[in-house]
């Protein structure tokens, strides 16, 4: 049997990081779009309140970082998480805030200053284009910085169990 290259290896663990991530940014995207569609078509609709696509899509894009944390955190880096986990949270929620800031601006340009506001085009520039955008500078902060391979992991086992190693947070 041969052994994979290193460089194989690493290919290996990106895909399936990509995988999980895109998973759970599906599951994210759920949320998302549910609770803004939800929001835009009853109490937040343009007739009924001024910047009420914006506001929705504002209350459902936190809602869908909530679900993004955990399954980042638990699932996607898991074998990254570190154990100072308030540092690793603040970190996590300053990127997906610049992140929501981008799908925000996309939807906040297509409405505002281009003129289409539509459920439909509201939908494409929020949960399209937005999230696209939004999804590739995420996926890259958070395995490069939040994630990093240069950041000190949880230990495998329980802390108190023979043999657990134990893990102190980066500075």
């Amino acid at each position: 049997m041969s052994k994979a290259s290193p460089a194989r290896t690493r290919l290996r663990i990106l895909a399936s990081e990509f995988i999980r991530f895109g998973l759970v940014g599906g599951l994210g995207f759920v949320v998302d779009f549910g609770v803004f569609n939800l929001l835009r078509l009853t109490i937040m609709d343009p007739s009924v309140m001024h910047g009420g696509p914006v506001i929705a899509k504002l209350i459902s894009t936190t809602l869908a970082i909530l679900v993004n944390w955990l399954g980042n955190r638990f699932w996607t880096f898991r074998d990254r998480r570190r154990a100072d986990v308030l540092r690793e949270s603040v970190e996590f929620f300053a990127v997906s805030i610049v992140g929501m800031g981008i799908g925000l601006a996309c939807l906040w340009f297509s409405h505002y200053v281009l003129g289409f506001t539509s459920v439909l085009a509201d939908n494409i520039s929020g949960n399209v284009i937005g999230l696209a955008l939004g999804a590739a500078f995420r996926f890259v902060l958070y395995r490069v910085w939040v994630f990093g391979e240069h950041r000190v992991r949880v230990p495998a086992a329980p802390q108190g169990v023979a043999g657990a190693e134990k893990s102190t947070p980066v500075p």
